[in-house]
């Protein structure tokens, strides 16, 4: 997942909490205060956030102040008494807003990685200002006059490339968000968006409220089939939470996942499942149902206002697939062989079972743990045994020495206290370019879980890489949440795990490879943005990485190749489970934008979609709706959670290019193409261009379904 701050001209079409100072000056009269956040960064490496600065006292006027700078910017742009032009109008926005920007790094570290409910409280108060600040941008006529001038004198005679892009996606984000609105339903449109970005922030907390407050204690008799590794970091989570003697289950994937695939005991396996799958839909005052409905209502009557029948066709309009038609035909060409392995994983299961003397009938909470057992009597795989292999720091390596290949990139540890950190287990690294030393930027992991942190693994920017100012380094990060083990032990993650720590780099090189001018070609296209992080996955699999990185944390023996070979042979194993419980959130996430939200009940309108779709019984959706955060904690994923199916076609026929190359997934040429047309260009032009320019052709489902080991669809 990617999370990232991009420049104002676009924020308001995004769900970042954002306010204004409700006395706005003349731009003469604003000096910056001296408030830490929002002042310019300094120290090394073309300057550093202040993260060791931070306070929550001091991110309510940060803000505050930023935004009145921002829109005081705006106004002199927008009342400029010259004819508007590309250099005046446009590069003059894609300049503005520096403050801003600094300011939001503070507070989406401050949201997502070390949250707390005094924040959260400033989270609430901000929220219903966000509007504020998003209308008096995108309801400002005369700016968007100058916009329309410049975009209207470029069809007839186009800028330099990248400077269309610009010019084009800016008029099209203003256009997409109202600019054309008469006065009346310009005053509707932003009534509703002050509503929505507090729906949005209440949303998020109610969901990281029942991950902090829902925690599984064991009992030493109750770790049957934990392994010891498991054991010891939950002992030392339930010490940190004032439990010692006990073993905390928390309510996050990473401990949920691995205790459900070996704990021997199904009943604290069935409490731990529902605890995960009910977050947000508890019945009590974090119930996210209520607010999901008017979410929905919100979304269907502010696109109508520009004559839109859904949210999803107003959404999908400037993304790959163009319309909800085509993404929902992607889904379902893929939906029947998916649910069809399900009923061969569920059966090979239930045989296990059977075969045990276990007197059950196959229900959620048992489909990781038998599906474990089926993977050891199928392929000899025991997913533990491979574990001992998956060291994260070996992993990390791992994924730096694909950097050097394909990216020439060398990563080299920054020294404690160098660059300021916002908690004591983040390290930094200094990227170079291996060849001329040249300094690239710095890459911040933050790997651990902890109380306030949000569930699952994102990257994010502090600061983008442009050159119309100047040649910028790049700041980004990798956040995950696994398991932080007892002292002095090693941290060991599943395969699955290891592949998402791969997919979040792939997130960071598309950061640090970014050749574009302006700030706003910087931003991503949601169906095509995953394509790139999808693609990195593939190198953990690769001879090179296997051979060299994957050693055994104890003795240092690298991985056996009969283990390897197991693997390779697995690849495809529990792909039925895999693509059902994604596919399921993703139609779900379409069906829902689709359907008619007046009076519509949640839980029932999931319970009966799923059910008219044929979701199998045995498994739940990756993301129930309660917890969807991708799509109501903001509108980044909203009818575009299909993204990852889309960008996964994209990854299985990109990676059939490498294995037809001459030196497979290292080929040098092949990966200098990567880098030219898939990487580099961001959004400078459009993905479907771009990846032809890779290919020399549109990428065809046929990969994927090989991929997945599902049969390909015959066409008609």
């Amino acid at each position: 997942m990617i999370s990232k701050t991009i420049k104002f001209s676009l924020v308001f079409s995004l769900a970042l909490i954002t306010s204004c100072n409700e006395d706005q000056t003349k731009t003469s009269e604003i000096t910056m205060s001296d408030n830490v956040l929002i002042q310019e960064w300094t120290g090394p490496y073309q300057g550093v956030p202040s993260f060791d600065k931070m306070s929550i006292d001091a991110i309510q006027p940060a803000i505050e102040e930023a935004m009145a700078l921002n829109l005081a910017e705006i106004e002199n742009i927008a009342n400029n008494e010259a004819a508007a032009t590309f250099e005046n109008t446009i590069v003059a926005m894609e300049s503005a807003g520096k403050a801003l920007d600094r300011v939001f790094t503070y507070y989406g570290i401050m949201g997502s990685n070390v949250s707390t409910p005094e924040f959260r409280k400033i989270q609430s108060v901000l929220a219903p200002k966000l509007s504020d600040f998003r209308s008096q941008i995108s309801q400002n006529e005369s700016l968007f006059q100058r916009i329309k001038s410049v975009y209207e004198a470029s069809q007839k005679t186009p800028l330099e490339p990248q400077a269309q892009r610009v010019v084009e996606l800016t008029y099209k984000q203003f256009e997409m968000n109202g600019a054309n609105l008469d006065a009346e339903k310009k005053k509707r449109y932003a009534e509703i968006n002050k509503e929505l970005s507090s729906l949005y922030t209440d949303f998020s907390n109610n969901v990281l409220h029942d991950e902090e407050n829902y925690i599984t204690f064991l009992d030493d008799n109750q770790l049957g089939g934990l392994s010891p590794g498991f054991i010891k970091s939950a002992a030392n989570i339930a010490k940190e939470k004032g439990k010692e003697g006990k073993y905390a289950i928390t309510n996050t994937r990473s401990s949920m996942d691995p205790f459900l695939t070996y704990s021997t005991e199904r009943e604290l396996r069935k409490q731990v499942w529902e605890n995960y799958y009910a977050r947000g839909d508890n019945g009590d005052d974090y119930d996210n149902n209520k607010i999901i409905a008017q979410i929905l209502k919100l979304r269907k009557e502010r696109v109508a206002l520009m004559g839109y029948d859904n949210f999803a066709e107003w959404r999908l309009q400037n993304r790959m697939a163009k319309t909800p038609e085509n993404a929902m035909d992607l889904m379902m060409a893929v939906w029947p062989a998916a649910t069809a392995r399900v009923k061969e994983e569920v059966a090979d299961m239930q045989a296990i079972a059977n075969e045990l003397g276990d007197s059950i009938t196959i229900a959620p909470w048992d489909y990781r743990y038998y599906a474990e057992k089926v993977r050891k009597k199928k392929y000899d795989l025991d997913s533990d045994e491979v574990k001992q292999y998956l060291q994260l720091d070996q992993l990390t390596k791992a994924m730096f020495f694909v950097a050097g290949e394909l990216f020439n990139y060398n990563f080299t540890p920054v020294e404690e206290g160098t660059v300021p950190v916002f908690h004591e287990d983040v390290k930094v690294w200094e990227v170079t370019d291996k060849n001329t030393g040249k300094n690239i930027g710095l890459w911040y992991l933050d790997p651990y879980a902890r109380q306030g942190k949000r569930s699952g693994a994102w990257a994010t920017t502090y600061r983008s890489a442009d050159s119309f100012e100047g040649d910028k380094n790049v700041l980004a990060s990798n956040n995950s949440n696994f398991v932080k083990p007892a002292p002095g032990e090693a941290v060991l993650v599943s395969w699955d795990d290891a592949t998402t720590f791969f997919h979040e780099f792939g997130h960071a090189l598309h950061f640090f490879s970014a050749d574009v001018k302006y700030p706003t070609l910087n931003s991503g296209v949601r169906d095509y943005t995953e394509f790139q992080s999808q693609l990195l996955e593939r190198w953990l699999s690769t001879d090179q990485v296997i051979n060299k990185f994957l050693v055994h944390y104890k003795t240092g023996q690298p991985i056996p190749a009969e283990l390897v070979e197991k693997i390779k042979k697995a690849s495809t194993f529990n792909q039925g489970f895999g693509t059902t419980e994604y596919l399921a959130s993703a139609l779900i996430d379409m069906k829902l934008h689709l359907a008619d939200p007046t009076d519509i009940d949640i839980d029932k309108f999931e319970k009966e979609t799923l059910d008219e779709l044929g979701m199998p019984k045995e498994l739940p959706m990756r993301h129930r709706t309660p917890q969807f955060g991708h799509v109501f904690s903001g509108e980044g994923y909203a009818t575009a959670y299909y993204g990852y199916m889309w960008a996964d076609v994209l990854t299985s026929d990109a990676s059939e290019a490498f294995r037809e190359a001459k030196d497979g997934f290292y080929d040098k040429a092949i990966a200098d193409k990567l880098v030219k047309y898939l990487f580099a260009p961001r959004n400078a032009m459009e993905p479907a261009e771009a990846y032809r320019k890779f290919r020399g052709r549109d990428a065809k489902i046929e990969a994927l379904m090989r991929d997945r080991g599902f049969p390909i669809p015959q066409n008609d």
